[in-house]
């Protein structure tokens, strides 16, 4: 099992805190994860940020082939067990299963103007996948595709500003149901 340190943990909360402004719309509720998330953030060591964040990223991928056929392979390492990934990249396809787990999928990110190609990519893949658009840099997708998403961030090498969420509410589900043609 993988291990995560104290500051890694921190990392992770700071992130689900700056999610979760986001989706609060209150003004007193953002005040309150705001002061949450400030407090937590002058805790933290900054060179155990740098070197945390760092092993977060590099530990995820090992290694990366392309075949002449245009099919690529990604070795991933996921809490000590390695998980090879080989899709071609335009023809990724997520399976969906017959009975939806009523869970949904976002993937949210902040990718830097200097890749605004690479960003441009990933939507373009988020939407042609199928997800829907719920922000500019917010996507939605109503079943497993962890897999298809960490290809594609390995692809464009941008792992350091994606993030992929499971949730198991969202407060305009029915629009989404509707959307997804689900029950």
């Amino acid at each position: 099992m993988l291990k995560i340190g104290s500051v890694q943990k921190k990392i992770l909360l700071l992130l689900a805190l700056g999610l979760s402004l986001g989706f609060v719309y209150s003004y007193g509720q953002r005040r309150r994860t705001w002061r949450l998330f400030h407090k937590e953030w002058e805790k933290i060591d900054r060179e155990a940020l740098q070197k945390s964040i760092n092993a977060l990223y590099k530990s995820k991928l090992i290694d990366y082939k392309e075949k002449k056929d245009g099919t690529i392979s990604i070795i991933l390492n996921e809490e000590g067990k390695q998980k090879t990934l080989v899709y071609k990249l335009d023809d990724l396809k997520i399976t969906v299963p017959k009975i939806w787990d009523k869970k949904w999928r976002l993937v949210c990110f902040d990718i830097p103007h200097r890749l605004k190609k690479a960003r441009e990519a990933l939507r373009f893949h988020l939407k042609r996948l199928g997800f829907y658009q719920f922000q500019k840099s917010l996507f939605i997708f109503p079943h497993e595709c962890r897999d298809e998403i960490d290809f594609i961030i390995e692809i464009y090498n941008l792992r350091p500003f994606v993030r992929y969420i499971i949730a198991n509410r969202i407060d305009n589900e029915l629009h989404l149901k509707q959307r997804f043609h689900l029950p």
